[in-house]
């Protein structure tokens, strides 16, 4: 199993859950969160004092998949996201070794 974590533009979250529910993906935990990579952040003025906004609002998407789906939904992810400027996000993928479904105690694939 791999786990997916994708670090979003906020406005692409609506395309990109739509782009994994057409393949069947529909278990994923999203996450507000803030950052910043190369963009740097921006400058913005408030009551006439200039300040840098360095903490941008992002969106985290995790989600866990069977080995041999991961790189379609990789593909689609990254698809859905990209608008092909700076700022567009981050996608990390890592191994998984055990799942557990809390209510029945399923294991592995059987408890995505």
């Amino acid at each position: 199993m791999k786990k997916i974590e994708a670090i979003i533009q906020p406005f692409k979250l609506e395309e990109v859950k739509e782009a994994l529910k057409a393949i069947g993906i529909d278990g994923m935990t999203i996450t507000e969160v803030r950052g910043h990579g190369r963009q740097k952040g921006h400058k913005e003025v408030y009551r006439g004092q200039e300040y840098t906004v360095d903490l941008l609002p992002k969106v985290k998407i995790e989600m866990v998949v069977p080995t041999p789906r991961a790189e379609e939904v990789i593909r689609r992810l990254a698809d859905a996201a990209r608008t092909g400027k700076i700022g567009d996000g981050k996608i990390f993928v890592y191994d998984v070794a055990e799942a557990i479904r809390i209510r029945n105690d399923d294991r592995g694939e059987a408890a995505l």
